[in-house]
């Protein structure tokens, strides 16, 4: 289930630590392991468990604390809306509403085709930005109004589309 090119990529995280710490890079171990499977599934919890020396439930508890952690298969364009209040007080909690709509989907779910997965977040550290959002985790989209939710959408499918034409 992990490879071993995986496991040499977690050594050299635990590299980074004293030897009786190694359990300070189980945020790494867990972002590599998405890296390579698109999510974090139970097994490879206990895997991350068992190379850090770590009770599967203390490995759990990172899992389930932060969002960028994938439990679940995913669509390839995880959009994570904030609606923490300072982004509520500026249309957050519309914005994910009209993500919803526009995608036909529920916070949490997935497009048919796959495309999109649509999550709620928590503070994304941007307030004075807001309505913010994030793209897969790593593209932070700031001012996000009605329009350019939409021009966002549009732009990822045609990407995809592009894509998927070129291969």
């Amino acid at each position: 289930m992990i490879s071993e090119s995986t496991k040499s990529r977690f050594a050299r995280e635990v590299a980074k630590f004293p030897a009786d710490q190694k359990q300070s890079a189980v945020m790494a171990c867990l972002s590599i392991v998405q890296q390579e499977l698109g999510y974090v599934s139970a097994e490879s919890e206990n895997v991350v468990a068992e190379y850090l020396g770590m009770p599967p439930i203390a490995v759990h508890e990172v899992t389930t604390f932060y969002n960028m952690y994938n439990q679940a298969p995913t669509g390839r364009f995880k959009l994570n809306v904030c609606t923490n209040l300072p982004c509520q007080l500026r249309d957050g909690a519309k914005a994910l509403k009209h993500l919803e709509h526009k995608l036909g989907i529920s916070m949490n779910e997935t497009t048919p085709d796959g495309l999109f997965t649509l999550q709620q977040s928590e503070c994304l550290g941007a307030c004075a930005d807001s309505p913010v959002m994030l793209v897969n985790d790593r593209t932070m989209c700031s001012f996000m109004s009605n329009d350019k939710l939409d021009q966002l959408v549009d732009g990822l499918r045609a990407s995809s589309v592009a894509s998927a034409e070129v291969k």
